[in-house]
């Protein structure tokens, strides 16, 4: 940093000069008030430290004449007579910290490295807001509703804290993007992020997975292996679809949570760790907990912060954001447009696949438009982008809405391979590779429909 000291004693000022020099600041130093004054209206420093008592401007003159010239600058204030009339004075003119005279030099040299860390943890907050306002940002949180915007302020406040976070929303939402951005605030930034599908694991090898084990724990153990709990080891660990885990790994996992150690599989040591757990979860975890499917006391453990994201129905006005984003990522740098009226008609949709399935239609969509320079209705495949009523948000009467889900979905199934083989002309290895599936099965689908 950018340092300008201002201290009458002789020897305080040098050797905290060399010292803080020494640390790899750059220090101007001062022995009274009107010169610091004069220096900071033709440099700019990140950092004043100044005594109280000076000769021709007094330590609080020099602090606002500071802040005046420039808001950023942060001010640590020394003194030898410090009160708290003074302290407070100086804090609510906008000074960063207080020391009182003697001190060990040690102490300023902490102090900065401190003001240092939050500096970098402001400039990230301002970039990350800044990013939000911003509809083209490459990671996701893309948004100006007030729903994103209340996210925006929890993950701002907690991330530079070490308290576990649970992320509860519907699939697509943005659970995993939310807990990146914990991470990216976070004092663990330098720190591995590790994600743990916990849906995905087997029951037979997730413990495994999250603790690891030692050599010769099982029969095709030839060596440890480190879980993912070590793996994160000083940064974050992401428990996705944490309502997943089978009932005797919450038991282990209540445990790293309490204690911050546990054993790989096969032995005895205590591993210790030090990672900040982020979980995430699509279900009603409390209502889990009633039915006895998921642990009290690990439920109460992970929601220390609950962190709801909203689905993308509810975030009124961040559609038309959204999919401008996404057209822009996957049409590079190919001038296309979405008309006004197919953002009105995408604003109407539901979205029940929430921000994925809407990045998934616009990346279709462009595929699907090759060299047009607009796109087109039919070029959002599959037909719940076109408005079908099954998922439209207009109100409709309570005839076409309170029907069985399945026959529901049966309808929309129909119709929505009706439209796909439409669109191909009856190709069915097109058609089943647009709806992600093997001909097999949409033949099987076609019969049951009656299409041929």
């Amino acid at each position: 940093m950018n340092v300008l000291l201002v201290e009458d004693e002789r020897s305080i000022r040098v050797t905290l000069r060399d010292d803080l020099n020494r640390q790899g600041h750059t220090v101007t130093a001062l022995g009274d008030g009107g010169l610091a004054i004069e220096r900071l209206k033709q440099e700019r420093f990140d950092c004043l430290i100044t005594d109280v008592r000076l000769p021709v401007a007094d330590g609080m003159e020099v602090l606002k004449a500071a802040k005046a010239m420039d808001p950023g600058i942060e001010v640590i204030l020394i003194t030898g007579y410090g009160t708290i009339e003074q302290t407070v004075e100086a804090m609510r003119a906008g000074a960063f910290d207080y020391i009182q005279k003697p001190f060990p030099n040690e102490i300023v040299a902490e102090r900065l490295e401190r003001l240092q860390q939050v500096k970098g943890m402001n400039e990230e907050i301002s970039r990350l807001r800044a990013e939000l306002e911003n509809p083209e940002r490459p990671y996701g949180l893309v948004g100006r509703s007030p729903q994103m915007t209340r996210v925006l302020d929890t993950i701002t406040t907690v991330a530079p804290s070490d308290a576990t976070v649970l992320i509860q929303g519907e699939s697509g939402t943005g659970k995993e993007v939310v807990a990146r951005a914990l991470h990216r605030l976070s004092e663990r930034v330098e720190g591995p992020f590790v994600g743990v599908a916990c849906a995905a694991l087997p029951d037979t090898l997730i413990e495994d997975e999250l603790f690891g084990h030692e050599k010769g724990a099982f029969t095709d153990a030839r060596k440890y292996r480190k879980g993912r709990f070590e793996m994160a080891d000083g940064g974050t660990i992401f428990l996705d679809e944490v309502d997943d885990l089978p009932l005797p790994i919450q038991v282990k996992l209540l445990r790293v949570i309490q204690e911050r150690s546990f054993e790989r599989i096969g032995g005895e040591k205590q591993v210790s760790v030090d990672v900040r757990i982020i979980a995430a979860t699509k279900v009603d975890l409390e209502a889990r907990v009633r039915e006895g499917r998921f642990r009290d006391d690990l439920f109460y453990r992970l929601n220390v912060v609950p962190l709801t994201l909203p689905p993308l129905r509810e975030r009124e006005g961040d559609i038309p954001l959204l999919a401008r984003h996404f057209l822009a990522k996957y049409s590079r740098d190919r001038e296309l447009v979405i008309p006004a009226e197919l953002l009105e008609a995408m604003e109407k949709c539901s979205w029940p696949g929430n921000v994925r399935q809407l990045e998934n239609h616009l990346a279709r969509a462009v595929a699907f438009a090759g060299k047009e320079k607009t796109l087109k209705r039919e070029h959002l495949i599959p037909a719940d982008a076109q408005g079908l009523p099954e998922y439209s948000r207009e109100e409709k009467g309570e005839e076409n809405t309170l029907q069985p889900l399945a026959q529901v979905l049966k309808q929309a199934e129909q119709e929505h391979l009706e439209r796909v083989l439409e669109h191909t002309g009856g190709h069915r290895s097109k058609s089943a590779e647009i709806l992600g599936i093997s001909r097999k099965t949409l033949w099987e689908k076609m019969k049951e429909a009656g299409l041929k």
